[in-house]
């Protein structure tokens, strides 16, 4: 049974109703007005369990849509096709893939998600300050509890950040009429990088902690959203910090790379050495399901990219492959990008025909689909509502891969003379996909080990972008499926702000780009 299953244990004292906005709010489980319930340790638990909470919604949660972080990432890259039955299956997701959204068809559930994060972060810290003056928590605990939600507020502003950019950002919750002033997304940034600073310098955060608590957030993944964060606003000015942060985990010993690639992906591999920050799923009891979608439990996203009617071939070594709904087809550019030999492209780039075979394949059908977070029968086999929603597949966020090749990045960008580490890390992602050693890197060679390594993980995007490739990679001419009729540009960047949003803040939020309405 996997452990930790606290940190998404909704109690039955935070269920939802079914109003528009209420997922924002957190009700007590009694009569008692809140700041009279808010006084115990036990009662501010609750609240960092319901801070904790919207980690799980992001495939499936308040709004009803089908919004992965690494899949919505990966649809606006080169390396995935959201396929489907139709152009019209999950209209949202097709139309984000062809960057022609509009504020009324476009992914709402990042935004709504990660805002409910914030309000439920600034919440316990708020009611810290309570349970402290009531005299029910000792200095310590308090600090261990603020420093978790604050950490937990970043990791919330970093989506809204990266996906929406021109965002409001506050610390303190509104009050009526809930109405903020939206930023740019520079200013975000400049609010965010310095609150994460700040966290980091704390020194309250922990390391880690036992297996049944993982999933708490911790020092490493802090260290991982500030190299993330500086790297895609291209700030030179903390590029040497960030790689001091890199270079402190490798220095550390506690992490390594996975002997087989393909092991990283099985549930015996979550939270293991490779493992910096992952989001907790389990079938184990699961009450997850489609009248219960925030409830504690499994994921969806498993079957959302399965290969659609799939049916392996008797004694495969894949076998287990369960059919999906299909959204997460490789494209034919994608699949012939790799070097051969390369280890992970069959876990990147799975080869359904020589599997099994498919009556129903989709529309943008390749042949190719992702492996690593495939729906495999008897990982939802515990799952006690609906076994759509009810996968155990961890969300891997942070992998070590990713700190060696940051440092690598890192260490070019600040011309130190530790550079010749650099082609050391490379080589040592290599070296685990079967390739050889190369003599030396360049920024070219970096992201190209990172699109390989990470592929349908959320970060070829943002590569892309904060490099400057977008524009001339994320073309139609680019798509050997010629699927993708417009092009990137500056304009769709970000994703539209959701129109009830721009209604809602009564003239104070500008819509992003030039999206116009349907």
């Amino acid at each position: 049974m996997k452990a930790n299953k606290i940190l998404f244990g909704i109690l039955v004292s935070l269920a939802m109703t079914g109003c528009k906005d209420d997922f924002l709010e957190v009700t007590s489980p009694t009569d008692t007005f809140i700041d009279e319930y808010y006084t115990t340790r036990a009662s501010l638990d609750e609240a960092l369990v319901a801070a904790y909470a919207p980690l799980h919604w992001y495939d499936y949660g308040s709004t009803w849509q089908y919004n992965a972080l690494n899949f919505c990432s990966e649809f606006m890259s080169d390396d995935m096709y959201p396929n489907g039955g139709s152009n019209t299956d999950q209209q949202y997701l097709q139309l984000m893939f062809n960057y022609s959204c509009t504020p009324v068809v476009c992914p709402t559930g990042i935004w709504s998600d990660s805002f409910s994060g914030v309000k439920r972060s600034n919440d316990v810290i708020k009611y810290a300050d309570w349970v402290e003056e009531a005299g029910n928590i000792s200095a310590e605990d308090k600090a261990d509890i603020v420093v978790q939600a604050r950490l937990l507020r970043v990791f919330y502003y970093l989506q809204l950040w990266k996906f929406y950019g021109n965002v409001p950002c506050y610390f303190e919750n509104l009050e009526s009429p809930y109405i903020s002033e939206q930023l740019t997304a520079d200013e975000v940034y400049a609010l965010i990088i310095e609150e994460l600073e700040d966290v980091i310098g704390s020194g309250k955060l922990k390391d880690d902690y036992s297996a049944e608590e993982k999933g708490h957030v911790t020092k490493p993944l802090a260290y991982m959203i500030y190299a993330e964060m500086v790297m895609i606003q291209n700030d030179n000015g903390r590029y040497a910090k960030a790689l001091g942060y890199m270079q402190e985990l490798i220095k550390s010993g506690k992490y390594q790379l996975m002997t087989n690639f393909q092991d990283i992906w099985e549930e015996s591999a979550e939270w293991g050495s490779e493992s910096i920050w992952e989001i907790n799923y389990f079938d184990d009891n699961s009450v997850r399901g489609w009248s219960n979608q925030l409830g504690a439990g499994g994921a969806v996203f498993p079957r959302l990219h399965g290969p659609r009617s799939f049916e392996a071939n008797p004694g495969d070594p894949y076998e287990d492959v369960d059919a999906g709904w299909g959204f997460s087809a490789i494209p034919l550019h994608s699949v012939a990008s790799f070097e051969e030999g390369d280890l992970r492209k069959e876990f990147s780039a799975f080869d359904l025909n020589a599997h099994g075979t498919s009556k129903d394949p989709g529309w943008q059908n390749t042949g190719y689909c992702l492996y690593k977070y495939m729906c495999r029968k008897g990982n939802n086999k515990d799952q006690k509502a609906d076994a759509d929603l009810g996968f155990n597949n961890n969300l891997r966020v942070y992998r070590y891969a990713e700190t060696l090749l940051n440092a690598a990045e890192l260490l070019l960008k600040t011309g130190g003379s530790d550079v010749s580490d650099a082609v050391k890390y490379v080589n040592e992602v290599r070296a685990r996909a079967g390739l050889g050693a190369l003599s030396s890197v360049d920024e070219d060679a970096i992201l190209n080990e990172r699109r390989h390594e990470f592929m349908g993980e959320g970060k070829r995007y943002f590569d892309l972008v904060r490099t400057g490739r977008a524009a001339s990679v994320l073309t139609p001419a680019n798509d050997s499926g010629a699927f993708r009729t417009k092009g990137w540009s500056e304009d769709v960047r970000y994703l539209p702000i959701p129109q009830d949003d721009i209604d809602a803040a009564q003239g104070t939020l500008k819509q992003n780009g030039n999206y116009g309405s349907n």
